[in-house]
C-alpha cells in the first residue's frame, strides 16, 4: 500500500496504514528501515529503552521515519496477557499529567518519559520542512501515542500533531487531561477498539477515563463512527457467542493486530 504522503485529515485510507505502521513497531530494526524506505521514507530514527525489576514492562519501543512532507512515530505494545495483567492491578498510584493537567497512570508516564527526550530531539532534528506529525500505536503503544501527542500540544502547543490515531488503547488519564485533550486534538484523535478488545476497558473506571473519538469495530468488522448503547451491548453480546467453544476468548482475541489490519481491510475493500 502508498501513501499520500501530503493529505490531511481523516481517512480509512490513513486509519489503515497507520495501522500497518503500528504493526511495523513489533518488527526488527532492520525489518522497520526497509519498510519505511519501501514507504518512501528517507529517514528512520530508532528509540528504545530497558527497565529493570520492579517495573512491569522489559522495555518501551518506537521509531521515528520521516520524509519531506511526513513524520510518524509509532510505538511499540506488548503481549495481550502482559498489559491485561499489569492493567488490572488497581494498586498502581496516577502520577501528574503533562504540563500539570489531570493525571495519567503511573507506568505509561514512565515508559514514555524513558524514551520522550530522544522522541522529542528526534522531532526537531527532522522536522526541517514543516512536515505533518503522526504519532500512532497498538495496545500499550496508543496510550504511549496518546500520551506523546498531549505532551506535545500541552508542553509546547506550536508543536501539536496533526493526527493520532491508536488501535486497542487502554484508559490512560483521569477527566481532566481527556477535556484538555480532546479541546486540542479535535478532529485529530482516532481511537480504535475492535469489538470486545479487553484492552480498553482497563484500567478500572471511574478513575481512568478514555479520550474521543472514538472508531468502534463491530462483531461484522464494519467501522462505525458512532454505536448507541444498547447497540453496542447487544453487538458486543454477539462478539462473545462468535466461537461457542471458547467465549471468554474474544477479548484477547479481539485485541490482536492483526484483528484490527483484517477489520480495517475489509472496510477499504
Amino acid at each position: 500500500m502508498t501513501l499520500d504522503h501530503r493529505s490531511t485529515g481523516y481517512s480509512l485510507e490513513r486509519a489503515y496504514w497507520l495501522a500497518l505502521a503500528s504493526n511495523l513497531a513489533y518488527k526488527d530494526e532492520a525489518t522497520i528501515e526497509q519498510q519505511a524506505r519501501d514507504w518512501g521514507f528517507g529517514t528512520v530514527r530508532h528509540h528504545e529503552t530497558r527497565f529493570t525489576p520492579p517495573f512491569p514492562l522489559q522495555d518501551t519501543q518506537a521509531y521515528t521515519m520521516a520524509s519531506d512532507d511526513v513524520i510518524v512515530t509509532a510505538f511499540r505494545g506488548t503481549e495481550p496477557q502482559q498489559i491485561k495483567d499489569w492493567l488490572s492491578d488497581a494498586t498502581t498510584p496516577p502520577r501528574e499529567g503533562p504540563a500539570g493537567t489531570g493525571h495519567i497512570h503511573d507506568g505509561f508516564g514512565e515508559a514514555l518519559e524513558s524514551i520522550w527526550p530522544d522522541v522529542k530531539n528526534t522531532h526537531g532534528e527532522l522536522r526541517t520542512n514543516g512536515q505533518t506529525v503522526w504519532f500512532t500505536g497498538h495496545s500499550l503503544g496508543g496510550a504511549l501515542a496518546m500520551l506523546a501527542g498531549a505532551r506535545m500540544y500541552l508542553e509546547e502547543p506550536r508543536l501539536a500533531a496533526d493526527g493520532v490515531y491508536t488501535y486497542g488503547q487502554p484508559r490512560t488519564c483521569d477527566g481532566k487531561l481527556a477535556k484538555a485533550y480532546n479541546k486540542g486534538y479535535r478532529d485529530r484523535m482516532y481511537r480504535f477498539v475492535n469489538n470486545n478488545d479487553v484492552v480498553p476497558q482497563l484500567p478500572p473506571e471511574p478513575y481512568y477515563t478514555h479520550v474521543d473519538t472514538l472508531r468502534y469495530i463491530d462483531s461484522h468488522g464494519k467501522v462505525r463512527d458512532t454505536m448507541p448503547v444498547v447497540g453496542g451491548l447487544l453487538d458486543r453480546a454477539a462478539g462473545f457467542t462468535a466461537d461457542p467453544l471458547a467465549p471468554a476468548s474474544d477479548g484477547v482475541r479481539d485485541h490482536f493486530m492483526h484483528s484490527y489490519l483484517t477489520a480495517l481491510e475489509k472496510n477499504l475493500s
